[in-house]
């Protein structure tokens, strides 16, 4: 189908159309050799630096504001960018953290649009239509795009992987960056999963609240309470063996910088740290996605928590913690799933399956990029995500690349400017024949002469903390 045919036929999708879409995928190296994905790339255009981009901004009709950079020697191609989870009530259409790579794409050639989505917090209501009216609204002021590539990055990176599984959207290509791929329901259940297992070891017999947080307050107290039992349980051997189990559920990375991965202790220190920095941060965050979604779609009624443990690769070094400490492991875990019975709201599962949670049904090509050290958005995501696109029947359609770096989204620009020209390259010749293989990202994240580029092989663990959607409560 020619471009100009998907734009005839482009509807804009009501949010009752964005339905739950799941993805999972698998990387196939292909037959067919292809050249450097800078070759199809727009070069740095050196005279057309010295122009100004033309700048638009508008408001769509639900009060979303959106801003595009035109280059002079635009190249025909849109970069539709879609950012992550924003708090309070600062909400602008431009993401500064974008705004090196958007640069650097300008100069090369390709024109940059975004929205500042309806809301901000949890903003998948509305995120993905936001991002296709900006697309609308930029064609309508600039003329029809030859070709449109979806970027996201965090949550972000999921609204771009919703986008991509609408038929007739109008764009042509995605990359998901650091995305929360595994969907909504997933994040919300494999951080209670953490928060559950600390409750019950570190504060037994405590009532504290772990769901249904309305506003700041409520969280904050939750987080008083878990930070200041964490926080002493790491000066015993018992409580330092808890808080492996908890990291273990809360996926906190193994390989860290500075830290002997073969030492279990050091590694449980270093842990343990992790966990206490990032459990209030996702425990903060959650009430603004039970308000989205008009209640906690979380639970952790029937979850066996010895059998997540088992399909853990993180499962030894919890089991040597454990016989360090003379604790029973099989008893607290048995402990933590007796404790387990706290169920969803389904009005708010619904919702959160509908706006929130991919379904691997693929309608256009998608690269997916990942640092293995990620405190928000686990690589283990990649793996739950990449399932879930085998089973739709996508995987021809998917590609995943990672990054050997620490942090949330902590790509450098020449990592995000290779990733778009590998997809741009993927949609010139229609094969991903190696664009999208680690030596051949790495090479031409290099070549651009920027802030170089840690492109690795690699293949996430399993992600443990998945569901059966289809639970009877």
């Amino acid at each position: 189908m020619t471009r100009t045919m998907r734009q005839r036929c482009r509807t804009i999708v009501s949010t009752s159309a964005l339905t739950a879409l799941l993805a999972a995928a698998a990387i196939s190296p292909a037959a067919v050799a292809a050249p450097p994905a800078s070759d199809a790339g727009s070069a740095v255009n050196t005279a057309a630096q010295q122009a100004p981009p033309t700048v638009a901004n508008g408001t769509l009709d639900n009060g979303a504001t959106w801003r595009a950079e035109v280059p002079a020697d635009w190249n025909g191609k849109l970069v539709l960018f879609a950012h992550g989870f924003r708090g309070g009530t600062d909400n602008p259409a431009w993401d500064r953290g974008f705004a090196p790579t958007a640069e650097e794409l300008i100069k090369r050639g390709y024109a940059v649009a975004s929205s500042s989505y309806a809301e901000t917090g949890w903003a998948l209501e509305t995120a993905a239509q936001d991002q296709l009216d900006t697309m609308a609204a930029f064609e309508k002021q600039f003329g029809e795009a030859d070709r449109v590539i979806a970027m996201g990055r965090s949550m972000g990176g999921l609204v771009t992987s919703m986008m991509a599984e609408i038929p007739g959207a109008g764009i042509d290509g995605a990359v998901s960056t650091c995305g929360l791929v595994g969907g909504g329901v997933a994040l919300n259940n494999y951080q209670l999963d953490a928060a559950h297992a600390a409750a019950a070891l570190i504060l037994p017999g405590q009532d504290i609240r772990l769901t249904g947080f309305t506003t700041p307050e409520q969280s904050d107290a939750t987080i008083a309470s878990l930070k200041a039992a964490l926080q002493e349980a790491t000066e015993s051997a018992e409580g330092r063996a808890r808080i492996a189990l908890v990291a273990t559920l809360l996926n906190t990375p193994t390989e860290l910088d500075g830290v002997d991965v073969t030492d279990p202790e050091a590694l449980a220190a270093a842990q343990a740290k992790l966990v206490l920095g990032t459990l209030p941060t996702v425990i903060e965050r959650r009430h603004t996605i039970v308000n989205a979604a008009g209640g906690d779609s979380g639970w952790t009624a029937g979850v066996d928590y010895a059998k997540l443990l088992h399909s853990s690769d993180r499962r030894k070094q919890v089991e040597h913690m454990y016989g360090l400490a003379g604790l029973g492991l099989s008893d607290d875990l048995a402990t933590i799933t007796a404790n387990a019975d706290i169920e969803p709201d389904e009005n708010a599962l619904g919702w959160m399956l509908r706006t929130s949670t991919p379904t691997g049904e693929l309608q256009v090509p998608l690269l997916a990029t990942h640092t293995l050290v990620d405190l928000l958005a686990p690589v283990e995501y990649q793996e739950e995500y990449a399932e879930t696109v085998r089973q739709a029947g996508e995987r021809s359609l998917f590609r995943q690349a990672f990054i050997d770096r620490e942090g949330h989204c902590s790509f450098t620009v020449a990592e995000n400017v290779a990733s778009i020209e590998a997809m741009d390259q993927r949609l010139e010749t229609g094969y991903w024949a190696n664009v999208a293989k680690t030596s051949v990202l790495q090479k031409n994240a290099e070549s651009l002469g920027l802030d170089g580029a840690a492109f690795v092989d690699f293949r996430p663990g399993e992600f443990i903390n998945d569901r059966d959607w289809n639970v009877k409560f």
